[in-house]
């Protein structure tokens, strides 16, 4: 069976457009209830700005065989146990009989802070994996096939996040492709060692600029961190799982049907025995 990628390029730019909307929303609230966060952060409180790809997941889940599982999207439902600390909370979980299918974590950044929060938000992912992968080692999810383990990040499109950066190692140089780097690229680079670290299933960096809330506009580094491969990668895993949910289900029925057979020829065999004590036991004649 194809994949089905949910027209997924449309459903980007309308996320795209609805993240910069939900943004300007929000910093308005906020000002008209004259309890206004500062800079930025105004329209990060807001929430839901990410909503737009929650749903883009929903569909890929329930268009490629797991029309029935459960996608768990409320704070109350979001947390996994972890392994270095008690638990951790989740932007969206896909679990279906029992089983953790997928977990996902969405995280976005505009100006004009692009350098604190870079190391911040790379210190997360990476603690985040490795939590995560520790925990799965130690049973926490029960002895289950890997599950899909994503993280999509959405950069602003702008001349500081796209500008070189300086960095200064006293004692040991850098790795050479992070020299004169930009943040945009550091992005592109760390969602390409996510993955290749094993740490993340897929990465990915998706740029917008400020004007892409009427457009939708959105662009990518890469073709390893770009959109298309989370999407493909992430139907691929539900795809596979619904095909081995179903084969074992099938196993369980043959098995349960094999096992009704043998009761029925067992209980006809014993019925036959009594037949045929019955039917050769002598009849006395009286002297």
């Amino acid at each position: 069976m194809a994949l089905d990628l949910v027209d997924y390029e449309r459903k980007a730019h309308e996320a795209v457009q609805a993240f910069w909307g939900n943004r300007e929303a929000a910093k308005q609230k906020q000002i008209d209830s004259g309890k206004a966060d500062q800079g930025e952060r105004a329209g990060v409180t807001g929430g839901k700005n990410m909503d737009g790809f929650m749903a883009l997941i929903r569909d890929i889940v329930r268009t490629n065989g797991l029309a029935h599982a459960q996608i768990h999207q409320s704070k109350g439902m979001l947390t996994l146990p972890g392994y270095f600390r008690p638990t951790k909370l989740w932007d969206i979980l896909v679990i279906h009989k029992g089983e953790l299918i997928a977990s996902v974590e969405l995280k976005s950044q505009v100006g004009p802070s692009f350098g604190n929060n870079f190391n911040n938000r790379t210190e997360e992912a990476i603690g985040t994996a490795h939590d995560f992968w520790t925990a799965y080692r130690e049973g926490a999810f029960g002895k289950r096939p890997r599950p899909f383990v994503g993280w999509l990040i959405m950069v602003e499109d702008a001349p500081e996040s796209r500008s070189p950066v300086k960095d200064t190692s006293p004692h040991f140089p850098v790795f050479e492709e992070f020299k004169g780097a930009s943040y945009l690229k550091r992005y592109d680079l760390l969602c390409q060692k996510l993955v290749q670290e094993q740490l993340y299933t897929t990465a990915t960096l998706i740029m917008s600029p400020r004007s892409a809330a009427t457009t939708g506009e959105f662009s990518e580094m890469s073709a390893m961190t770009g959109l298309r491969t989370f999407v493909t990668t992430l139907a691929g895993h539900i795809a596979a799982e619904s095909a081995r949910v179903k084969t074992g289900f099938r196993k369980e029925l043959v098995s349960d049907r094999s096992k009704n057979r043998k009761e029925l020829v067992s209980d006809r065999s014993k019925k036959l025995k009594v037949d045929i004590r019955t039917d050769i036991i002598p009849e006395i004649s009286p002297r």
